[in-house]
């Protein structure tokens, strides 16, 4: 990976709240972990008619200097070049997130996963760790790549290697919000992900389509939205009313989330509320079918 322009990168620490610091796996943990609980994994983009691009440098402007967020190729393509720009050996791979029918070839490319590397320690002496703030509540921190259990409260995850160490999955936690992820230890470009970024982004099939929604974990749990109707997972889990109020929904995003969207022209802005308001109206007639 390449380096960021230093205005943008003091831009992105600025919000992450921490100094540039030489490479260490204490440093890796404090950044990444500001990374969890600062940035939020969004897709609000979608409904408010922002065409998204998934090139890492405007992804890390979006975040550092706009306040935003984004999905997997923002979040982990925009950290990777952090990372990279404070000296990390970082590497991206292609990833497939998965529901309870396992692994499929299909999924593959619709994930960015980051390695670093050249970071040894006594439990993980090959100095390779897995980094990845784009798959919403599962990782609040780095792993180890090293096979096994990895507790990450409130989830207990596990790492399996598959192929001969050619690629990796993870488990996720029964009460997290997808069932796992594969992928391949190759070197990822960011063409490998373009065909899924736009059936993700634009095809009425795609849940990020479906459901505006917005995640931001923390070291206890993970703060969620999905269309009007706030959760909580782990540490105090509950489930909210839908917030039916426009300056409510939005002060939300701002006060939960920290979306304040203060660049969001007024015209955008209700056009996001318009699309996600009937996003919730057709899950209210979803479930009143269903019952």
């Amino acid at each position: 990976m390449a380096r960021l322009d230093f205005d943008v990168q003091r831009a992105y620490l600025a919000r992450l709240g921490i100094e540039a610091a030489p490479p260490s796996v204490e440093a890796m943990r404090l950044l990444v972990g500001r990374h969890a609980e600062r940035v939020p994994y969004e897709t609000l983009w979608i409904p408010a008619g922002e065409a998204w691009s998934i090139d890492p440098y405007e992804s890390a402007a979006r975040i550092a200097v706009d306040g935003r967020g984004g999905y997997c190729y923002h979040m982990n393509g925009a950290l990777g070049l952090l990372l990279s720009s404070l000296g990390y050996a970082v590497r991206g791979h292609i990833g497939g997130v998965h529901g309870p029918e396992g692994p499929q070839p299909a999924v593959m490319g619709n994930h960015l996963v980051l390695t670093v590397e050249q970071l040894p320690t006594e439990t993980n002496p090959g100095g390779v760790w897995y980094v990845d703030n784009g798959l919403g509540d599962a990782l609040h921190d780095p792993l180890p790549l090293v096979p096994g259990r990895h507790d990450q409260p409130p989830f207990v995850l596990h790492l399996e290697q598959v192929a001969e160490g050619l690629q990796w999955h993870l488990t996720h936690d029964p009460d997290g919000g997808f069932t796992g992820m594969t992928w391949t230890m190759a070197h990822a470009h960011p063409a490998d992900f373009e065909a899924q970024h736009q059936w993700l982004s634009t095809s009425p099939e795609s849940g990020f389509v479906q459901v505006p929604m917005a995640e931001r974990r923390d070291a206890t749990g993970a703060d969620v939205i999905r269309g009007l109707v706030p959760s909580r997972i782990g540490d105090g889990a509950r489930t909210d009313e839908p917030v039916t109020r426009r300056a409510e929904w939005f002060d939300l995003l701002a006060d939960r989330f920290d979306l304040r969207l203060h660049g969001m022209p007024e015209e955008t802005r209700e056009r996001l509320w318009t699309n996600v308001l009937a996003a919730h109206r057709r899950w209210q007639e979803s479930q009143t079918s269903q019952s």
